[in-house]
């Protein structure tokens, strides 16, 4: 039987942090900036993490 693909899209959009978590970057960052606030678009560029109710349905997608 062959191996299990990883997800692509999936594997560029996630990464897994030293303690074993999911980060992720947030939406609503790339474009119709000039209506958000400074603070907003600042908080936009920091990266998140993955609620721990979908980390299991990332972690298949990324470990597959």
């Amino acid at each position: 039987m062959p191996k299990m693909k990883s997800n692509r899209s999936a594997m560029k959009r996630f990464k897994i942090t030293g303690g074993g978590r999911i980060r992720r970057y947030k939406a609503c960052g790339s474009h119709l900036l000039t209506k958000k606030t400074r603070k907003r678009k600042r908080n936009l560029r920091k990266p998140a993490l993955v609620h721990p109710t979908e980390e299991r349905r990332i972690r298949k997608l990324i470990l597959a």
